[in-house]
């Protein structure tokens, strides 16, 4: 079963956690769950990379994210909740599912390609930059510590046997 958005528009916990207690009722046994989210610090490495994290009233608002997880009233993105990597898997185990494995889905080089190309104008994704940045995707997934820098986590787990 595929939860790709329900996650992050959803800013009370407790909404997270009926959406995703209904999402363990409905999967078949045996099933799989693949659930998406957007990295607490994705705004902090998204306005960096874009340049508008110089401008105040942008820094609040990714000081609050921050602080608190949520965006509330945005102008330039939807309200949303941003997750830290640990409290995702806590929220899936809560619910009923076996210890799930969340992995970061664009790894810790994605704002430096992201502000190569914002700042050269060109797509790099035929660059030797955008094979490096896929390289250490694949070498960082297997320290946790390195799920905060990428932008969006998806959360891979089945129910509990």
């Amino acid at each position: 079963m595929l939860l790709f958005g329900p996650l992050y528009h959803l800013l009370e916990r407790e909404q997270r956690l009926l959406t995703l207690a209904e999402a363990r009722r409905v999967l078949r046994p045996g099933g799989l769950l693949a659930a998406a989210a957007i990295n607490r610090y994705s705004s902090l490495f998204e306005n960096t990379a874009n340049t508008m994290l110089a401008h105040p009233r942008v820094q609040g608002v990714v000081e609050d994210i921050l602080a608190t997880g949520c965006l509330r009233n945005p102008k330039a993105f939807t309200t949303a909740y941003f997750h830290h990597p640990a409290d995702l898997a806590a929220e899936l185990r809560e619910v009923g599912f076996a210890e799930p494995t969340v992995y970061g889905v664009e790894g810790p080089a994605w704002g430096l390609l992201k502000a190569a190309e914002d700042h050269s104008g060109d797509a790099l994704s035929d660059s030797r930059m955008f094979e490096a940045a896929r390289v250490v995707a694949l070498m960082a997934e297997p320290y946790p510590e390195l799920l905060a820098a990428s932008s969006h986590l998806l959360a891979i787990a089945t129910e509990r046997a």
